[in-house]
């Protein structure tokens, strides 16, 4: 049973919450934290991808997923704080009565918020070092930006739905494995098959986002793109967190639940 794991999200979410009330520069920080260490993905997805791409090889996008895994590592050891999972933690508090909505409105708004300007703040990084000025280099990460930037936005809203859903599983899940390797081989697993399925992260684009606006860019790359792409991502994770995480795992599980504290449970 995925109870015990439940009791581990509630208690992750208060945590989260206690943090916001003691300071919402330092709630924001740690969310810069969370983007600034998918632009780490990012870049190692991308530079490794573009080795296959310039050769145009069907392992150009299995090779970019594979090590894009490095960012979920990154988050779920080093402190970030990322909106997409918070869309599923902060319900699920709620739902059980933990948090008041009001509370969780303002906990999405400033995770978003932290998320954007760490992406902001890395793709200013990146620039800086040069390493994605030569156009050999970032052909790849071009060529994708500019597809999500011009895919229909319905398409864009369910590969965003089907996309946080996979994502909050990857944290979710590892909380009943034992063993920290198992937990990051299973983390991995869910991110690669997120990355190579064609899904949207909003989180993720922003970063790619920023790097590709701070490039020598086509015209096809605009802040107009940026908007078309992010507006119904970010919507879709939404739906995707609330709805298929945080509001299922509550209705499947309320009757067990219901009749035990939480709290009280964690601390046996």
């Amino acid at each position: 049973m995925e109870t015990e794991s439940l009791l581990k999200v509630e208690e992750l979410a208060l945590k989260k919450y206690k943090i916001f009330k003691q300071s919402h520069l330092r709630y924001i920080a740690r969310a810069m934290l969370a983007s600034m260490f998918i632009g780490f993905g990012v870049i190692v997805a991308f530079k490794t991808g573009n080795y296959f791409y310039l050769e145009n090889s069907p392992l150009t996008y299995p090779m970019a997923a594979l090590t894009f895994g490095a960012a979920i590592i990154l988050i779920a050891y080093g402190g970030g704080d990322l909106f997409t999972g918070n869309t599923f933690y902060y319900t699920y508090a709620a739902l059980r009565k933990r948090l008041k909505w009001q509370d969780v409105s303002k906990l999405w708004v400033f995770s978003y918020v932290g998320n954007l300007l760490g992406a902001g703040a890395f793709a200013l990084l990146i620039y800086s070092t040069g390493l994605f000025a030569d156009g050999a280099v970032n052909g790849f990460l071009l060529n994708v930006v500019e597809h999500k930037m011009t895919t229909p936005a319905s398409e864009l809203f369910f590969r965003a739905i089907l996309c946080n859903w996979l994502v909050c599983l990857a944290f979710f899940i590892p909380m009943s494995l034992k063993g920290d390797g198992a937990k990051m081989f299973a983390m991995m697993l869910f991110v690669f098959c997120f990355f190579i399925s064609g899904y949207e992260h909003s989180i993720a684009n922003m970063c790619t986002f920023a790097i590709a606006l701070v490039l020598n860019h086509p015209g096809t790359i605009s802040f107009g793109g940026v908007v078309h792409n992010l507006v119904p991502v970010t919507f879709g994770n939404l739906v995707g967190g609330v709805l298929l995480m945080g509001v299922m795992y509550y209705f499947v599980n309320k009757p067990y639940l219901d009749t035990q504290d939480p709290l009280d449970q964690l601390k046996k």
